[in-house]
């Protein structure tokens, strides 16, 4: 005997790129570049079962209401916009009883009045997820934020076996690349004040830790964000460790006073976290 087991559909990886003409303060464009992911869930058994449609949704037809929200909303915030999206799908599609929105957006700098050049600095991230029944959950964060410190990190008092090779560092480079992903408490919050305020603890705290360790490290930025911005209670964050390693130049008859290093990019070392507010609510649907 089998049965259905829980299940969702959707449209993955819409691009929508939304241009405000004239919407900057000094007259010129905004460009908004998102990628979103919608996914629906709810009394759907029959087209899994029978293959009746009746209660589905089609993925073109949410493809489309992405273009549509960005048109009628505007240059919002992208968790304003997943939660338009999210309580639409719910509120019109009665055998849908949650959504869930990912968004995605790229960076772009103005060069211009109508001139752009794409920033690699980061890509930000939301996701919505709202139940009929339990509300809605979001949660925002960060993605590809290559961050390095020269100095101010040490790592040395690890165990020592037969398969040890590593040798203790008291100075060396600390990099990664951030993944990070922060849980709000509720829905009433300025969106792009608290995004940037996040944005600059994590800065801030990756640059004032003297570091003994990555897990040190990851711990300091979720205890900066969630001092820095009270709407913010949960911190959850994957580190990789972009390991450089002292090159060396002896075969050269040349000193390397930590200049010179090869930077590997694989394996490496993955360090994995989550802080919390001590009065964090449940995270409830936040990470489903």
């Amino acid at each position: 005997m089998v049965q259905l087991g829980p299940n969702r559909y959707g449209k993955a990886e819409t691009h929508v790129v939304h241009v405000a003409r004239g919407g900057a303060p000094d007259g010129g464009d905004l460009v908004t570049d998102r990628t979103v992911s919608t996914s629906l869930s709810g009394e759907l058994a029959a087209t899994h079962l029978t293959g009746d449609n009746s209660a589905v949704l089609a993925t073109d037809t949410q493809k489309n209401t992405a273009f549509v929200f960005a048109k009628t909303l505007g240059a919002v915030p992208a968790e304003a916009y997943a939660l338009a999206l999210a309580e639409h799908f719910v509120s019109t599609q009665q055998p849908i009883t949650r959504a869930r929105v990912h968004v995605a957006e790229a960076s772009w700098t103005r060069s211009g009045a109508h001139s752009f050049c794409r920033s690699g600095a980061a890509t930000r991230t939301t996701t919505v997820v709202l139940d009929a029944d339990l509300g809605a959950s979001v949660v925002s964060g960060v993605e590809d934020l290559v961050v390095l410190n020269t100095t101010n990190s040490e790592f040395w008092g690890f165990p020592r076996d037969e398969y040890t090779t590593l040798a203790e560092t008291k100075d060396r480079i600390l990099a990664t690349e951030v993944s990070a992903r922060w849980r709000y408490r509720g829905v009433d919050v300025e969106w792009t004040d608290a995004y940037g305020a996040a944005r600059a603890a994590l800065a801030d705290a990756f640059a004032d830790t003297y570091s003994y360790s990555l897990q040190q490290t990851l711990f300091a930025i979720g205890t900066r964000i969630v001092e820095s911005v009270p709407d913010i209670c949960e911190v959850r964050l994957a580190l990789p460790n972009k390991h450089h390693f002292l090159v060396d130049l002896a075969p050269f008859g040349l000193s390397n006073d930590n200049e010179v290093y090869w930077a590997a990019d694989r394996p490496y070392g993955l360090i994995e976290g989550t802080v919390l507010a001590d009065d964090a609510p449940p995270e409830g649907l936040a990470w489903v």
